[in-house]
């Protein structure tokens, strides 16, 4: 694939986790009361964000009535509301608020993906389901490598999956592989990565973390890739 585009439109159309398949499109027809006027995506869900990003965040998979409703990464859940009211406060998002694929949120100079592109029931994906989804991950990051200079990891789950993603595009990952943490930031063969607690509602409604420590970790990421920040 020669442009990140291309690999969306292919993610999308992606059929391959039968259990998934079944499960993202019975949750576009049942639909949530609060969306039954929706059309809902029920698809995989692409990255979204600039093909020449120098910062990536990696989350964990499309939210059943967030992404996978409305076809965009963090888009229609307060998962996204926390996320991209961060990013917006730093200066990596032109608005703080991301309700439809259509509403003119831009990111600067961040993309946003996530090792599983299709929503899982329980948002718990099975180790099967995370690996035969990565080759769409390891795509991407040969895709953004002349570019990218950061990335945020949300959570444990996305930590786990990503580093072997990045050893199959070509980074040489420690061994042993560093232990997931919040804050945790390692080098590798020039990027540097960040550990930063998912930004799910069981975290957030809890305090273990804060929108505080969300912008931290986001400002130190975005000042790592060269981007301007406040």
């Amino acid at each position: 694939m020669d442009s990140l585009a291309e690999l969306d439109q292919r993610i999308a159309g992606c059929g391959a986790c039968p259990r998934l398949v079944e499960w993202r499109e019975e949750v576009g027809r049942v639909r949530r009361a609060a969306f039954q006027d929706w059309t809902y995506w029920a698809r995989p869900v692409p990255g979204f964000g600039p093909a020449d990003a120098s910062l990536l965040v990696i989350g964990l998979a499309p939210a059943a009535h967030g992404g996978n409703r409305t076809g965009r990464m963090f888009t229609g859940d307060r998962s996204g509301d926390v996320l991209y009211q961060a990013m917006y406060d730093v200066g990596l998002a032109s608005q703080p608020t991301s309700v439809s694929a259509d509403d003119g949120l831009a990111l600067h100079g961040v993309r946003v993906t996530a090792p599983v592109h299709c929503a899982p029931p329980e948002n718990r994906p099975t180790p099967g389901e995370r690996d035969t989804c990565r080759p769409w991950l390891v795509q991407e990051l040969k895709l953004l490598r002349p570019t990218l200079r950061a990335v945020v990891i949300l959570g444990a789950f996305g930590w786990q999956a990503a580093l072997p993603a990045f050893a199959e595009a070509g980074w040489t990952v420690p061994r042993p592989r560093p232990v997931f943490g919040h804050g945790t930031r390692v080098p590798l063969d020039g990027l540097d990565l960040f550990g930063c607690f998912h930004v799910s509602q069981r975290n957030t409604f809890t305090g273990k973390l804060t929108p505080e420590m969300l912008r931290d970790v986001l400002r130190t990421a975005g000042e790592a890739a060269g981007l301007p920040v406040k």
